[in-house]
């Protein structure tokens, strides 16, 4: 019998618990033994749950038991999960995990660890919830040259903007929606300010450039700034918006970002909708690849963490590549994209300022620019300012 804890019995937590006892049969047949769940730490008792008795409140009870081999830590956040993973890793315990956050911020230490320690440290939930993602890019697509990553990696933010374009609700009645139907917490900065989406692209871009960067130095930008008059100006041009974490790889360096996009019908994240994520991986010879599938919610999440279980039980799979720090992501200035662009001026003036402008059927005055460096498209949109022109949004476009 294999006998792993877990760290954290809230709704992943119990997820995975639940996945392990009522899917005896199938992990046996892939394990070869039957798996237990002997400890679950947590603040709170849980009385009424069939786990009731495999509860500590003291982690010292799954570190120092030499029968768990394996912790699946899902508490979320850098603190304590950061020292609990160290602890474990160096007690030749392996750990998997859904924690984006310390993934984000430690992955290039955890990683050092459990190579030094002969165990594993795998993450395969902190990115696309239940869409397989990690081990494809590892072990399938990685021997390509990938130019890009790119992907809708946040569910709650996609369920907005889908509401915003399929039923006309505004940016404020759509959260509202998110939040009644459990898609985001009460504060929803995390999702809607881009933060999560930063920290799932920063673990992509380690995959495919080998070095972790601070989420706090990637360009980020959220979707509270949208508003219905961009949306229907994208419906009347055949577009969508969507909020996009890009991996962006070059010869000279890989840049990162994420940002609302302007998205054509040719585009196949365009067509991603409600809570439901994306992650396109573009490379020489393999061309575009696209995995789908549910981002968030307690099934989805805990069967990516249990796959990462299974693995590290049998040793399967081809281990993460090592990470190396470094501290800031690369300067996106010298980026070109194309933008949309809404005002409160007029055609005229507009093009007398910066000449002719793919104008749109729009309630504004709104335009399409050709492909700018991103120091270009702030000049624009400077001048614009400077002429007394109000500008009322910018979005770029994939």
């Amino acid at each position: 019998m294999k006998h792993i804890a877990i760290l954290g019995f809230g709704v992943v937590g119990g997820g995975c618990a639940e996945l392990i006892k009522n899917n005896q049969k199938e992990l046996s047949a892939l394990i070869g033994e039957e798996v237990t769940v002997k400890r679950i730490l947590d603040l709170r008792d849980f009385p009424d749950s069939p786990f009731a008795d495999r509860i500590t409140h003291d982690f010292n009870d799954i570190l120092n038991d030499k029968e768990i081999s394996v912790v699946a830590e899902v508490m979320g956040g850098s603190h304590p999960a950061y020292e609990f993973t160290v602890a474990l890793l160096k007690a030749k315990k392996s750990v998997v995990t859904s924690n984006k956050e310390v993934v984000a911020n430690y992955g290039d230490e955890f990683l050092a660890l459990a190579r030094e320690n002969g165990v594993s440290y795998r993450f395969e939930a902190s990115v696309g919830g239940g869409i397989p993602i990690i081990e494809p890019i590892i072990s399938c697509v990685r021997q390509n040259k990938i130019s890009e990553v790119r992907g809708i990696l946040n569910g709650t933010t996609n369920y907005i903007l889908t509401e915003m374009f399929d039923y006309g609700k505004s940016f404020e009645k759509a959260l509202e929606g998110a939040q009644k139907n459990g898609y985001c917490e009460k504060n929803p900065d995390a999702d809607i300010l881009g933060l999560d989406a930063c920290r799932k692209i920063v673990i992509l871009y380690a995959l495919v450039t080998g070095k972790l960067i601070s989420p706090d130095s990637v360009y980020t930008e959220g979707i509270t700034r949208i508003r219905t008059q961009d949306v229907r100006a994208a419906e009347n041009a055949g577009l969508s918006i969507k909020l996009v974490g890009r991996c962006i790889n070059t010869e000279k360096c890989a840049y990162v970002m994420v940002a609302p996009f302007m998205l054509g019908n040719f585009t196949p994240l365009s067509f991603v909708k409600g809570v439901y994520n994306a992650v396109e991986v573009i490379g020489d010879p393999i061309g575009n690849v696209m995995f789908y599938g549910r981002g968030a919610g307690a099934d989805a999440t805990s069967s990516a963490v249990v796959a990462d279980v299974i693995h590290s039980i049998c040793g399967s799979g081809i281990k993460p590549p090592l990470f190396t720090k470094e501290n800031c992501a690369s300067d996106i200035s010298v980026l070109k994209f194309k933008n949309y662009i809404a005002t409160d001026g007029n055609t005229e003036k507009i093009i007398s300022l910066i000449g002719n402008q793919t104008f749109l059927n729009s309630s504004e005055c709104a335009f399409i620019t050709e492909e700018l460096s991103e120091e270009d498209a702030e000049k624009i949109i400077s001048k614009l300012s400077e002429s007394g022109i109000n500008v009322l949004s910018r979005i770029r476009v994939l």
